[in-house]
């Protein structure tokens, strides 16, 4: 594995970490989930589990997240979705025969699916672990301290075990109001989803989960007693399991 940025559209250097020599058949995009970033155990594990033969991997963090070098002012759907296109036109340059594939957690699959709606992406293949399909939902209920805190400020900073504390701004939480996933979605032609989740998952209700995956006829494969981390006993491999038949 070795560092390496991207340059995003805004200017910014977008943190990455790969293993992509530039003579892949396949490359997998993994984009982490909210206040996490792409030294997570789930991304390690992807990017360590994986088969190197079987497919290079390639994960970056999201702005303000992980080694970002910008703060929570720069944290908006639009910049999340341009700087996933710019990781992936950097890996369709880097290695443009290979097929590209996604690997995104929680809001990273939430970012996903909006990106396979409202951008042209070059990837067919998307897995979605504990995949947020109802973000919106999340921040609808800010707690007193928080509210006054964004109406006096027009940010509030918000920690809920994240790796640390993030700026929230009131144009991330409009982008949210504005991308319902369950009316902002649009199937692409030729592209194949799957999703796995917990079914005692305490962040992102499965039933929210089982509703979207009906309602877009994705397949669904259930984790019994599977939390939102899917870090339970046994959970972690399966998700590799799941991930690597999917992928090949």
């Amino acid at each position: 594995m070795y560092k390496k940025t991207v340059k995003s559209k805004h200017g910014y250097d977008i943190p990455c970490i790969t293993n992509v020599s530039g003579k892949e058949k396949k490359v997998i995009i993994i984009s982490h989930g909210f206040g996490s970033s792409k030294k997570s155990p789930t991304a390690q594990m992807i990017m360590n589990g994986i088969d190197h033969h079987e497919a290079g991997t390639f994960a970056y963090d999201f702005p303000a997240h992980g080694e970002s070098p910008v703060d929570g002012k720069y944290l908006t759907l639009e910049n999340c979705l341009d700087d996933l296109f710019s990781v992936e036109h950097f890996v369709h340059k880097k290695a443009p025969q290979a097929e590209i594939m996604y690997f995104s957690s929680s809001f990273g699959a939430y970012i996903n699916l909006l990106y396979l709606s409202k951008r042209d992406p070059l990837g067919k293949r998307s897995f979605l672990r504990s995949a947020a399909v109802n973000m919106p939902e999340l921040f609808l209920y800010p707690k007193k301290e928080e509210k006054e805190q964004l109406y006096s400020l027009g940010y509030l900073m918000l920690d809920r075990g994240y790796e640390h504390p993030l700026m929230i701004t009131k144009e991330f939480l409009d982008g949210l109001m504005k991308n319902d996933i369950f009316h902002s979605f649009t199937p692409v032609s030729g592209v194949s989803i799957a999703m796995v989740h917990g079914d005692m998952d305490e962040c992102i209700s499965f039933n929210k989960a089982k509703e979207f995956a009906d309602q877009y006829k994705i397949s669904l494969t259930v984790i019994k007693g599977g939390d939102h981390r899917l870090m339970t006993p046994g959970s972690p491999e399966k998700v590799l399991r799941l991930a690597e038949d999917f992928f090949r």
